[in-house]
């Protein structure tokens, strides 16, 4: 890489790796970086150090005259000010320049000529080299020739610890964005995932100035590309599985944006969870684990390299990061039309919500604000029933502006292309967890596969006396008395009783947002 493309941050090294490809990429690791391995199905085995999931209390966001009426401040973006960025950005080329040997990757985000940024990353390890190179969409020969300035930077000096006593600072982590620079600085930190985050909430903060929606939700198409559904739905409800259809294309498993033409993947490959990966269950994840595959925090054997995907003893949160094309039936170019159907997952720990029901807009805006899953017991000591949790447009910690714009948007989009929104519950009827049972998966996949095709559209519908929203009658291939969640419970009062106290976690949890959200959106609220 000539080393002029990157005097302007001051670096002198003489070994920078622009754009390697992933052979490359695997000898540096194994070279250079302890714990890295190859493991038998051909797939990078990496560390991440000490962290091994994202961490959101120490991210920051550069507060700026241009931007501070924009963002939604608050724990999910606390400010920082501009003269501490630059401490920390001096801090990350300080020590990046340190170093032997630089990884470079350039890159775009977003398959949409019209709305694709450009990305460079400069990191130190080649594991996140490797990662970014499957996360974002990678240019070919001629395209990297004339890739110019870019967009977005990332600074990955991860490695290197940020300064707890530095002004704003709570810990040795730093994830701090700005975004009139057009830059992100990572410290304290190896944990890749960061740097996929970082660009989604960029995306988050540019596209809606420009009146397109992002969104947090994978996408899939059927046999025409009128016929796209989206999926909503926070970790455990069951979004990869769901749209990871064989009878349909996948546009993408993460991260989307809708715009006046459809909608279109903002990534280059997708990052899974591998706890307990199999074959039989997850078959286009677990054959995607090949050569150019990154394999975070997984046990190996050490005589053969296989995998455990059962071994949590380095963390529960195990990962995949693995070029879309790794998918045989992934859609590329990531694109497609407008979504005929919006489907909004969620794992109902309480047993209260219905198995399906279908969502006026104004009931789309306030689940979609929502957010709503529910843990089961015993996940914490001292947790002897369902926990409600709620993250706005599902996936709070990647906003930027108020909920209630990407809801707004969403609810505008909806009507003008006449696209469906559905409620999904993938949890417990009969009883909340320990008492009744989880809806089983060919049902839901039934429920699914009836939304897809139209079937639902024309079937009569009661409506829940809490929630307010459309229950179908009947659908294929599923039993009629599972559609009633209070016909399933043996005590009909616990049910009520049950019910009130999900509709008051709902209400508790979106005062927060009264202040923004339109008397529509309000009247759209559970109610008994």
């Amino acid at each position: 890489m000539p080393q002029s493309l990157l005097e302007k941050y001051g670096f002198r090294n003489k070994k920078i790796l622009r754009n390697a490809p992933p052979a490359v990429l695997y000898e540096e690791a194994v070279k250079f970086e302890a714990g890295t391995v190859i493991s038998d199905t051909g797939a990078l085995v990496a560390l991440s150090g000490e962290k091994t999931g994202r961490s959101p209390n120490d991210k920051r966001v550069v507060k700026n005259a241009d931007s501070e009426k924009d963002v939604w401040w608050g724990k999910i973006n606390v400010a920082l000010e501009e003269h501490v960025f630059m401490l920390n950005r001096q801090r990350a080329l300080d020590y990046i320049d340190l170093r032997e040997r630089v990884y470079v990757f350039d890159g775009f985000a977003g398959w949409d000529p019209d709305h694709q940024i450009k990305v460079r990353i400069i990191a130190t390890r080649a594991y996140h080299a490797l990662f970014m190179h499957n996360m974002l969409i990678r240019p070919t020969a001629e395209q990297l020739e004339n890739f110019g300035e870019p967009d977005f930077v990332i600074f990955n000096a991860g490695v290197f610890p940020a300064n707890p006593y530095t002004e704003g600072m709570t810990s040795s982590t730093s994830i701090s964005m700005n975004f009139e620079r057009g830059e992100m600085v990572i410290l304290g930190t190896e944990y890749a995932g960061e740097m996929k985050k970082g660009i989604f909430t960029l995306m988050n903060y540019l596209m809606p100035k420009k009146g397109v929606l992002s969104m947090h939700c994978s996408a899939n198409e059927g046999d025409t590309p009128d016929d796209v559904a989206i999926f909503f739905g926070l970790s455990g409800t069951g979004k990869t599985t769901l749209s990871a259809d064989p009878k349909r294309k996948l546009i993408g498993d993460d991260e989307h944006c809708w715009t006046d033409g459809g909608v279109f993947n903002i990534e280059g490959g997708c990052y899974a969870k591998t706890i307990d990966l199999s074959e039989e269950k997850e078959p286009d994840i677990y054959r995607a684990i090949r050569f150019g595959a990154v394999l975070e925090n997984v046990v190996v054997e050490p005589s053969t390299r296989a995998v455990d995907y059962h071994d949590s003893s380095i963390t529960q949160n195990t990962r995949t990061s693995y070029p879309i094309e790794h998918i045989s039936n992934a859609k590329i170019p990531c694109v497609g039309g407008h979504p005929k159907n919006i489907i909004f997952l969620t794992a109902d720990a309480f047993g209260v919500l219905p198995p399906v029901s279908r969502l006026s807009p104004e009931q789309a805006m306030y689940h979609f604000i929502s957010g709503y899953t529910a843990k089961v017991a015993g996940t914490e000591m001292g947790v002897t029933e369902p926990q409600a949790t709620f993250s706005a447009c599902f996936g709070a910690a990647f906003l930027v502006w108020p909920p209630t714009k990407y809801a707004e948007m969403l609810a505008e989009k909806m009507r003008k292309h006449g696209a469906k929104a559905w409620l999904v519950n993938t949890g417990w009827t009969g009883g909340p967890y320990g008492v009744g049972k989880r809806i089983d998966l060919p049902s839901t996949r039934a429920i699914i596969d009836a939304i897809h095709s139209g079937a639902l559209n024309d079937i009569g519908t009661t409506v829940d006396p809490f929630f307010g929203v459309h229950v179908p009658k009947e659908v294929p291939r599923v039993k009629t008395e599972l559609l009633t969640p209070r016909m399933t419970w043996a005590d009909k009062e616990a049910y009520d009783k049950t019910a009130k106290k999900l509709v008051d976690l709902f209400k508790s949890n979106f005062h927060q947002y009264e202040g923004f959200a339109s008397a529509e959106i309000l009247a759209a609220a559970p109610n008994y």
